[in-house]
């Protein structure tokens, strides 16, 4: 349990780290060119993924904050049930460090800072942070985690 806890802290720990960065060195608004497909920016998102929810007003906040609360919950239970599960646990560390990452945001701003903006010409990729890379890295490993185990379970004959 350990370890899962302690990834999950150096995820929430860089992802804070970096979001610091951008407050003290980028005004909001700012955009830094760094390739031909990549800026970093410093943009506040006060909705979900895609700023889902963005202009719903403010009460957004408590139901993304409560759905982090509750989902970090319920994989900290699961790493406890299945600690010998290595890729499911690891996945589910990312999603920890990821979701508690944006939750501070959203406790201390109202909103979750955002500074990886990737495009291709005109068109960008909804800008995010390291907490969503995690979240998302994590969701991948535990969806190819249950593949994985889906395809050694034996058949059962019909």
């Amino acid at each position: 349990m350990r370890l899962w806890l302690s990834i999950a802290g150096l995820v929430l720990l860089a992802d804070q780290a970096t979001k610091w960065l951008v407050l003290q060195t980028m005004p909001l608004g700012e955009v830094i060119p760094i390739t031909g497909f990549f800026n970093l920016v410093h943009v506040r998102n006060p909705g979900a993924a895609f700023s889902f929810l963005a202009d719903a007003g403010g009460w957004q906040r408590w139901l993304f904050a409560f759905f982090a609360i509750g989902v970090s919950a319920v994989l900290i239970v699961m790493i406890r049930k299945a600690p010998d599960q290595r890729l499911f646990c690891l996945a589910a560390a990312l999603i920890i460090g990821g979701a508690i990452g944006n939750l501070i945001d959203r406790l201390v701003f109202g909103e979750v800072i955002d500074f990886l903006d990737f495009f291709w010409n005109q068109w960008h990729w909804p800008a995010f942070n390291l907490a969503d890379s995690a979240i998302t890295i994590g969701a991948v490993v535990m969806i190819l985690d249950e593949l994985v185990r889906w395809r050694r379970q034996p058949e059962i004959p019909a």
